[in-house]
Formats: C-alpha cells, sequence, structure tokens
C-alpha cells in the first residue's frame, strides 16, 4: 500500500449548508487522516493557479465565480492510496451519476456545486498541493 498525500477543497456550497464536519468525517472513517488544513476566501490568483488547464472552457468563467463566491475548506490528506480513496468518497462529478453514499451524491446538486473538489492523480496532486500549500512534495 502506498501512504500518499493529496488535496481536497471543500467547495462554498458544502460551507454554507454546514457540511464540513460531516465530509471530514467521511474521509476520517475511511482511513485518512488530515495532515493540515484551513479556512480561506480563495485568493483569484490562487484559483487561476489551481484552474490553469481550463481557461478556455466555457465553464471556466462560472467556476472561477463560483470558487470565489464564498469560504472554502483546503486540506491536505494523508493515507493509503489517499487519492483513490479520496475519488471514491467523493462520488463522480455529476452528483446525478455518483454512487450513493458519495459525497457528491449526498451533497452536490450539479457539476459545479458538488461540494468537494479532490486531485485526480498523483502528479496533479503534487501540483495542487504546491498551489494551496506552502510544500514542495
Amino acid at each position: 500500500m502506498d501512504r500518499e498525500k493529496t488535496l481536497v477543497i471543500i467547495k462554498p456550497d458544502a460551507i454554507k449548508k454546514k457540511l464540513l464536519g460531516r465530509i471530514i468525517g467521511m474521509y476520517e472513517e475511511n482511513g485518512l487522516a488530515i495532515d493540515d488544513m484551513y479556512m480561506t476566501e480563495a485568493d483569484v490568483s490562487v484559483l487561476e493557479d489551481h484552474y490553469k488547464e481550463h481557461e478556455e472552457r466555457t465553464f471556466y468563467e462560472p467556476l472561477m465565480n463560483f470558487m470565489s463566491s464564498g469560504p472554502l475548506c483546503v486540506l491536505l490528506i494523508y493515507g493509503n492510496n489517499a487519492i483513490e480513496v479520496v475519488r471514491e468518497i467523493n462520488g463522480s462529478t455529476n452528483p446525478a451519476k455518483a454512487r450513493p453514499g458519495t459525497i457528491r451524491y449526498l451533497f452536490g446538486t450539479d457539476v459545479q456545486k458538488n461540494a468537494v473538489h479532490g486531485s485526480e492523480n498523483s502528479e496533479e496532486a503534487k501540483k495542487e498541493i504546491s498551489i494551496w500549500f506552502d510544500l514542495d512534495l
């Protein structure tokens, strides 16, 4: 088993619904641990770095507006196969297609307001962690 780190962002929609504790609990109940976390109002330059690959896509501006619409919680999560486990717990990006019991199934409303972001793979995790935390992995 690979002990690894990954990035999770609990999005403004979930914070507004007061789901922070329930979502963090779902990760912890599945054997993951929080290495670091903080609440923030996202700085536009940080969001631009994070979503750079999407800047030409039609959903980029609405996504930027949404992610800067309120507080969010940024977590550095670690554990055995953390990236894969987080992605399983999060569920499909589209809550309508997410497996029952996943965060997005339970708390998401659409592809954008889907409660959480999780790094897609180890390369993305390293990049995203370096954007949100003062760390080089």
